[in-house]
Parts: structure tokens; C-alpha cells; sequence
């Protein structure tokens, strides 16, 4: 069964505005139509105010996400070699 991921609320929002971001650019790629432009009253290809907005919340919302994803690589890692450190002090027949 899937289990929720336990995230904080900024985590939250992040991955939900990578979510609106990433289906964006995939309505741009397909059909050449830029939803959230639309929604704040632009064509494609032109930017307000409010656009730009969104638009770097999805710049940041990424580079937080990166950097979450390295720190758990590193926790990974971390605990990668710790076990195996100990399972190679552990004696023998235990």
C-alpha cells in the first residue's frame, strides 16, 4: 500500500509547484500553449507581472528540491557505510 511521505508544509509546496511547472512545460512542448500565461492574461511567449512570479516559484521550488535530494544522498551514503562498517566489525556466527 502506499504510504504518504512524511514532508513538511514547505516540502509540500514545493513538490506542488514542481507539479504545475512541469505540466506547464509539457503543455508548451506538446501544443505550444502556456497555461499559466493564459491564466494571467498573456499569449504564449509573453510574461506579467504575476507569470514571472510563478515562474521563478518554480526556479525556486526546484533548486530547494535539488538540494533536499543531495542531503538525502548524503544521509544515504552516510548510513550506507556505517552499516557496512558494522557489519564488518560484527564477529563471525552471530
Amino acid at each position: 500500500m502506499f504510504k504518504t511521505p512524511h514532508l513538511n508544509p514547505l516540502e509540500w509546496l514545493s513538490a506542488i509547484v514542481l507539479v504545475v511547472g512541469g505540466l506547464n512545460w509539457g503543455l508548451v512542448g506538446l501544443f505550444e500553449f502556456d497555461l499559466v500565461a493564459r491564466i494571467f492574461g498573456e499569449e504564449f511567449g509573453t510574461t506579467n507581472t504575476a507569470s514571472r512570479i510563478v515562474y521563478v516559484a518554480v526556479g525556486i521550488s526546484a533548486i530547494y528540491t535539488l538540494l533536499g535530494l543531495m542531503r538525502m544522498e548524503a544521509m544515504t551514503s552516510r548510513t550506507e557505510r556505517e552499516y557496512d562498517r558494522d557489519r564488518v566489525a560484527a564477529p563471525r556466527g552471530t
